[in-house]
């Protein structure tokens, strides 16, 4: 606590030396420059506040919440960053918990102008769009989290982000998205000082307990979508092959949020053993390392299920086009076989038509016309060419 207090107030000549010693990595230059404020900013006044204070709307865009807590218990609530930094620095024992969504560029410069954070934290901080993961800068640890909130209307995922830095006295939570409702988790801590009393470690054990939590409503109702699933397969719904990828998609950002956090919890908890943590609280995160393993484990069995039933999907697509190329083609044989009869009686009623057509034609002049057996003859033509005919097209299977 006295060595960070000793770090704020010698921080403006720390700065210079720092940009000195960074000057070969342009980039963390610019960072150290910018990070480092002209003159520090005049102390304010506290603005009046109700009593008890009212509760913190966390999910209030470009919005800074802050509180101050000492054994567990909130003994200030600043209007202002200024108001948070001057308040900290007067309270040797306090802890300060700062929340931020959506913040401005100026606001987190603020804070790590303050509380020295490292460059790279911040410009993660800024730009958003991390991957979780757990990184240690001196006595500062940065957190990035990955939230989900299963959206019933919509029948879909919403993935949130946030990036928490724990160090010796504060904790600043930057919230991008809807996910996590930090507010509640601050009235969880507040309503037992006891754990909170435990200081910012406490508060990061309560923020990742609600992150992982909130796995859970997600989960069941990624399970109902997949029962649904099954069942419009098996009706044949055509629209299913859509939902299917489409889910198939959030579980995939799904995995990428879980499956980091079973590697950062075991690294967390080794943390907490070797800087002798409370050791009730790293009973608390052990027990939220088990979730995250069964959540994990839980996403991996969906992504599985998911490619199972996209393959049942395409068999029974495969199995219906058959059937429909099966039945048009037998169609198509039946009409053959149709055509083929209609063919052949017409091939036989052709013979005669034709004999008798040739001696139907009025001309005085034709041969046989006046010979005896001309009848006989023709009538014994047309019977021999029909009966013919009829034996082939029979042998032929087309009558």
């Amino acid at each position: 606590m006295s060595e960070r207090r000793a770090r704020s107030a010698s921080k403006d000549t720390r700065g210079d030396s720092k940009n000195a010693s960074n000057g070969k990595d342009a980039r963390k230059s610019v960072w150290r420059r910018a990070l480092t404020p002209p003159a520090a900013p005049p102390a304010r006044p506290p603005s009046p506040r109700p009593d008890p204070p009212a509760p913190d709307p966390d999910d209030a865009g470009s919005v800074v919440q802050a509180a101050l807590y000492r054994d567990g218990v909130r003994v200030s609530t600043p209007a202002t960053l200024a108001d948070t930094f001057r308040e900290l620095r007067d309270e040797p024992d306090g802890v300060a918990w700062i929340g931020l969504a959506r913040p401005t560029e100026a606001e987190l410069l603020s804070l790590a102008a303050e509380f020295d954070l490292h460059p790279l934290a911040v410009e993660d901080a800024m730009e958003a769009h991390q991957r979780p993961k757990l990184e240690r800068y001196g006595d500062t640890l940065f957190v990035v989290l990955r939230a989900a909130r299963y959206l019933d209307a919509l029948e879909e995922v919403d993935f949130g982000e946030l990036h928490v830095f724990v160090g010796p006295d504060f904790v600043i939570t930057v919230r991008h998205g809807a996910a996590p409702d930090l507010s509640a988790v601050r009235r969880r801590m507040e309503d037992t000082p006891e754990l909170l009393k435990l200081g910012p470690e406490a508060v990061l054990y309560a923020i990742l307990d609600s992150v992982v939590d909130g796995y859970l409503p997600v989960v069941s109702g990624v399970q109902n979508d997949i029962d649904e699933i099954e069942t419009e397969v098996f009706r044949g719904d055509p629209r299913v092959s859509r939902r299917i990828y489409e889910l198939s998609r959030e579980m995939v950002e799904f995995q990428r949020a879980t499956r980091p956090l079973v590697g950062m919890l075991h690294a967390l908890m080794a943390g907490f053993a070797k800087y002798g943590t409370d050791e009730e609280l790293q009973r608390y995160l052990r027990d939220v390392a088990d979730h995250v393993t069964h959540t994990s484990e839980r996403v991996d069995g969906f992504r599985q299920a998911l490619t199972d039933i996209l393959t049942v999907n395409a068999t029974l697509v495969t199995q219906q086009q058959n059937a429909e190329m099966r039945a048009l083609a037998e169609a198509g044989f039946e009409q053959n076989e149709e055509i083929k009869k209609i063919s052949s009686w017409a091939a036989i009623l052709f013979a005669p038509t034709l004999v008798g057509t040739i001696y139907g034609m009025n001309f005085d002049r034709m041969p046989e016309l006046h010979w005896v057996l001309g009848y006989p003859f023709a009538i014994v033509l047309m019977a021999v060419v029909c009966t013919s005919l009829y034996v082939i097209f029979k042998r032929k299977d087309w009558l």
